[in-house]
């Protein structure tokens, strides 16, 4: 296999990964509070050759002197995008908008029998049964919310009515007339690119990071719950843009085949060469 070949074929497996990313972005253009990733891309190692029997040849050239020979192309970098999505009004009292983007509200997940902290900014909330006359507040995917203390919210009694403060605080109103007050665990996210996605609208901490968990984010607690800002009775929307994603589509589309091509051509040329006698 030639030089031209390998180059292509480097490439073709980085794009395969920046379509993967694309697609899963347009297939969430409609999940409640997603945030969307962009691919950026850098050269493989090049191999320098030094063609110039002397240093003072071509004087005055810009560029090295050498010929650089590549080997592809690579994905540098897949960034989450926090860019706030539209808010959509619905009147329901346990919809929950951020708004502000880099917040997000924790989950509980049972992951193989391990409990995990998660984040999502998806805010339709509602209410499961856990027992005689109690119900736990839980995510759209029936995960548990849980409070400013990593502990699950849970209601004794019938709740009829619940309000929501801008700054978090959950106040809810039982059919006895008795309430109770909880702030709803929110973090502030300060550096995302640590975060993955670890499946239904989740991020969540790797486990072989080495970085300390305070200098990923914030957890929104004592004074520093002003920094909350919360709507009731509307949700946030993805912050997919279905446009650019089908142009970034196009492209790397475009892209694979140009690759493509270039394997075909080198394949026909060795073959040429191959027939020489």
């Amino acid at each position: 296999m030639n030089r031209s070949m390998i180059v292509a074929a480097n490439t073709m497996n980085q794009l395969q990964k920046q379509l993967d990313i694309v697609s899963n972005n347009m297939a969430n253009a409609e999940t409640t509070g997603y945030k969307k990733r962009e691919v950026t891309f850098t050269d493989l190692l090049a191999q320098s050759f030094n063609n110039q029997p002397s240093k003072n040849e071509e004087v005055g050239r810009l560029t090295p002197a050498e010929i650089r020979l590549g080997t592809g192309a690579k994905m540098a970098q897949s960034q989450l995008i926090l860019k706030q999505g539209n808010l959509k009004e619905t009147g329901r009292s346990l919809d929950i908008a951020l708004t502000n983007s880099n917040q997000f509200f924790k989950v509980l997940v049972n992951n193989n029998g391990e409990q995990k902290i998660r984040y999502t900014r998806d805010g339709a909330l509602s209410l499961s049964p856990i027992g005689p006359n109690e119900v736990m507040l839980v995510n759209s995917s029936g995960y548990p919310v849980l409070d400013e203390n990593n502990q699950s919210i849970t209601f004794k009694g019938d709740a009829k009515q619940f309000s929501i403060s801008p700054n978090g605080k959950l106040q809810v109103t039982l059919a006895n007339g008795l309430q109770q007050n909880v702030n709803l665990g929110i973090i502030s996210l300060k550096k995302p690119q640590f975060l993955e996605q670890v499946g239904e609208n989740l991020l969540g901490i790797p486990e072989n990071v080495n970085v300390n968990v305070n200098d990923i984010l914030t957890d929104l607690t004592g004074p520093n719950r002003n920094e909350v800002s919360v709507k009731q009775g509307s949700l946030e929307a993805s912050n997919v843009d279905l446009g650019k994603e089908m142009t970034d589509l196009i492209n790397v589309q475009r892209s694979y085949q140009f690759q493509s091509k270039a394997i075909t051509l080198s394949d026909q040329m060795m073959g040429l060469v191959n027939g020489l006698r």
